[in-house]
């Protein structure tokens, strides 16, 4: 009979509460240097977030001259217009108009662009954001988001006690603050289908997490006197194959739309890439730690049982 193959080892022991200084120190270095990044570079706003057009264009005579369509647009005098070569073909190109005075300037500036690219080539795609929208979209976003987290940690504190809701939202928290900075660092265009992805990324985040916790409950249930640390790092390997091979397979099936994908979802596809990562990263060497942080307890072991599991734990790391 055919057995199935493992990709990852099963029956790890890996002391991975017990190193959580280095791991959680991993992880404030990464969420500082975003905290700088957005404080000094900060955003690189899309359309949505900033207003202004983007329009997609395609060319039928052969390939552009992005230099040259750069210099020509610039000169019709509607501020600094970015043109980027889009797809591997080179025919296809964006072009982001900055935001004009109004809405009527804002439509009169494409009208002329269009004018000026000529009869070789075609519109593929065209949005047009006001100065009211815009701010309507960023403030919509933000409420998104929080109202998620809030969601979130209204479900774990439901489900299990404070202590892992407070240490779900802290690690959901650390992955988009992170993926954020990435963003930033690499001056990427944030827009929403970027805040899309950090949404479907704290979902997909929350259950690697939850599946670490769950398994740490029904242990807290099973071994009534087994030290506390122990007990985490016996939930976390336990889990251990599980958490990474479905991140390795999702991550497989987000690296396809980043490769093949059109320039539109590249951002959505590489904060997804990214996220799944750090959030997979988070459910495995942060949040547990965090269980510990906020002063976790379990059935049959007194504070300062607690506080001597965690005084061991600090020795061994």
């Amino acid at each position: 009979m055919f057995k199935g193959v493992d990709f990852f080892p099963h029956g790890t022991k890996w002391d991975i509460v017990g190193k959580r200084r280095l791991f959680v120190g991993l992880s404030w270095v990464l969420a500082l240097i975003s905290i700088v990044l957005l404080m000094t570079k900060g955003l690189n706003y899309g359309v949505d977030f900033k207003g202004g057009a983007l329009l997609e264009i395609q060319s039928t005579t052969g390939s552009l001259d992005i230099s040259s369509l750069r210099e020509k647009l610039n000169k019709l005098g509607f501020g600094d217009v970015q043109v980027q070569s889009a797809g591997t073909t080179g025919t296809d190109a964006l072009i982001r108009v900055p935001q004009q005075a109004d809405d009527k300037s804002q439509k009169a500036a494409s009208e002329k662009i269009r004018a000026a690219l000529g009869e070789g080539t075609k519109i593929q795609r065209e949005e047009i954001v006001g100065p009211a929208i815009s701010s309507e979209l960023k403030r919509t976003a933000i409420i998104a988001v929080i109202a998620s987290m809030f969601c979130i940690f209204a479900y774990v504190w439901f489900r299990f006690e404070w202590q892992f809701a407070v240490a779900a939202i802290v690690a959901l928290i650390h992955d988009v603050f992170i993926t954020i900075g990435l963003f930033s660092f690499l001056w990427l265009e944030f827009d929403l289908t970027v805040v899309a992805a950090l949404l479907t990324l704290a979902g997909y985040s929350i259950n690697d997490t939850i599946v670490v916790f769950d398994r740490i409950r029904e242990n807290l249930r099973k071994y009534k006197k087994m030290p506390l640390i122990d007990l985490m790092n016996l939930a976390i390997n336990e889990t251990l194959s599980r958490t990474v091979l479905t991140s390795v397979v999702t991550g497989l099936a987000v690296l396809a739309l980043y490769v093949f994908g059109t320039e539109v979802i590249h951002g959505f596809s590489l904060a997804m890439l990214f996220g799944i990562a750090i959030g997979t990263y988070s459910s495995i060497f942060v949040a547990a730690s965090m269980l510990l942080a906020f002063g976790l307890k379990r059935d049959g072991w007194t504070g300062e049982k607690v506080a001597a599991g965690i005084a061991s734990a600090n020795k061994k790391g």
